[in-house]
């Protein structure tokens, strides 16, 4: 019942943006970017911070009108980040890190745009592989590890940025295409023609990228760093083939494939693997 009641709600904003488009087209274009912008979790306020952040050393790094929060676990010279996905913040990573932290090495990661305790109100992948670059500056890691839209921005960055201190990324139940991305909105709120074309424009207006040259897999077609992409065939957030594509596309990359983990990919087993892949320990098969 509450899966139809909210099936309603949404397909009702739809039919109002799609209304709206004919009598306000700029106005309905804004309100249909919005609602594909931001987030409606994933934030949390400073007094909510979770334990296992507070063992961090915590930072906020000023870019622009943007503030973003990063966390450092102190190590040694070999230095990880940690790249979230949509909906989420760097407390997801808990189960990760005593994985990570066995190695020694200096743990960075950051809360994207409106996600934890960064600042603003949408998120986009230009915007946040902008914030990945600044620490990948500073700080020069050599292995990166991004987790759905995470694991789309550290390709993105990748492609845009090619820091050359960069040697290993994982890349965990991300999706490929944002062309795909869009029809999925589009679908979920059965936007007319009309609203979809003015996204597309206003996204190329914004960001200077069409949707259809936004591709995970060519921007891993390119790439000549070692990579591990992790997905799930039961992934109901980002199909399965999302995942492959990218595998596919990357020579120098391997990938696992799993069962029963969704989207979350949170599994001791694979956590080894990604343990084993990072610091040359045994196989990953």
């Amino acid at each position: 019942m509450r899966k139809l009641v909210k099936k309603i709600i949404v397909k009702s904003i739809g039919l109002y943006i799609n209304l709206l488009s004919y009598v306000f087209p700029e106005k309905a274009t804004r309100l249909a970017y919005r609602l594909f912008s931001e987030p409606r979790e994933g934030r949390f306020r400073p007094e909510e911070v979770p334990e296992m952040l507070k063992e961090a050393m915590a930072d906020m790094i000023t870019h622009d009108d943007m503030i973003f929060q990063t966390y450092t676990w102190k190590g040694n010279d070999q230095i990880i980040l940690l790249v979230h996905g949509w909906e989420s913040n760097t407390s997801r990573w808990e189960n990760f890190l005593p994985y990570l932290k066995k190695s020694g090495s200096t743990i960075i990661a950051l809360d994207a745009p409106a996600h934890g305790l960064s600042s603003g109100t949408e998120f986009n992948i230009p915007e946040y592989a902008e914030f990945v670059n600044i620490l990948v500056e500073k700080y020069k890691p050599q292995m990166m590890v991004g987790h759905s839209l995470g694991g789309a921005t550290c390709l993105y960055f990748l492609e845009h940025y090619q820091h050359p201190s960069v040697e290993k990324v994982v890349i965990l139940g991300a999706p490929s295409e944002l062309q795909t991305i869009l029809n999925n909105f589009r679908n979920m709120l059965s936007l007319n023609t009309k609203v979809f074309r003015m996204m597309e424009k206003y996204l190329f207006q914004h960001f200077k990228i069409r949707a259809a040259d936004f591709s995970g897999k060519k921007f891993a077609s390119r790439l000549k760093i070692k990579g591990l992409v992790a997905h799930d065939e039961e992934d109901t957030i980002v199909d399965f083939e999302e995942g492959k594509q990218i595998a596919e596309a990357w020579k120098s990359a391997i990938f696992i494939r799993t069962k029963g983990l969704g989207h979350s990919l949170h599994n001791r087993e694979l956590y080894q693997k990604i343990y084993n892949f990072l610091f040359d320990k045994s196989s990953v098969a």
